[in-house]
């Protein structure tokens, strides 16, 4: 008596279609897990922004947050993309 691979049971279009699924499985999972990434790296921007307001400047932020100042800048800068598309989309919005 043999015992028969489920692989082999399956024909050649059907593998490669359960590969395929796998794989779109796995480039689903990879573009959520991006989207929480930029979500929470949004979150950290604003907090950073609030922080410099707080702490009184860039310099003052980066020693109280024990971030370095590059840092702190580029979460600044992504801060402020996110308002510049917050507020095209806006526009957008309020022109049609």
């Amino acid at each position: 008596m043999s015992v028969q691979n489920p692989d082999k049971a399956l024909s050649r279009k059907q593998r490669l279609q359960e590969k395929q699924r796998r794989q779109l499985a796995v480039v689903d999972t990879v573009d959520k897990a991006e989207a929480k990434v930029r979500k929470a790296e949004v979150e950290v921007a604003m907090a950073v922004t609030e922080a410099v307001q707080v702490f009184g400047g860039v310099l003052e932020a980066s020693e109280g947050l024990d971030m370095p100042v590059q840092t702190v800048e580029r979460f600044l800068g992504l801060a402020q993309d996110e308002a510049a598309a917050a507020n095209s989309a806006a526009e957008a919005v309020a022109a049609s």
